[in-house]
């Protein structure tokens, strides 16, 4: 599958793999304080998780990792390069996932964002997702905090 934003760049999806993991794993070290491990990743792949990464060329764009339940998808992590941030890689990810999700035979896609992340909160929103409840203290936060997620879904 590839995609075409309106900044002339060809993005295609490929799934997750070994030759992948170290720009992928380089990308989680920037964006987030509490990254993913390189055994988060490993682990993920091994479960068979939907796992794909957005790429033009050599570059990665972005990624995500989701787990298919019984009639619903749990999306665990979606990543857009801090380099390509703004430029609507998030919503191109969004789209594949619902797609793939909706192909899955998935009513429901599920996911926890940090209470914090006003950003990522605000682009869920327009993508149609809802605000459907709370987990205390799921997250890791500095210094041996705990920071709450907010859960969201989208009728798919």
């Amino acid at each position: 599958m590839s995609a075409v934003l309106h900044t002339s760049i060809e993005a295609q999806f490929e799934p997750l793999s070994e030759s992948r993991l170290e720009a992928v794993l380089a990308i989680e070290q920037l964006a987030y304080e509490h990254p993913w491990t390189r055994g988060n990743f490993t682990d993920s792949l091994r479960a068979g998780y939907q796992a794909q990464v957005l790429h033009a060329a050599d570059t990665v764009l972005g990624y995500f990792v989701a787990m298919q339940g019984v009639d619903e998808v749990h999306l665990l992590n979606i990543t857009v390069a801090p380099a390509h941030h703004g430029q609507g890689w998030g919503r191109v990810m969004l789209d594949a996932l619902a797609v793939w999700a909706r192909g899955q035979g998935a009513q429901w896609l599920w996911l926890e964002v940090r209470a914090g992340n006003q950003r990522a909160q605000q682009i869920y929103e327009r993508h149609g997702y809802r605000r459907v409840g709370e987990r205390k203290n799921y997250y890791p936060a500095a210094q041996g905090r705990r920071e709450d997620a907010v859960v969201m879904s989208l009728k798919l």
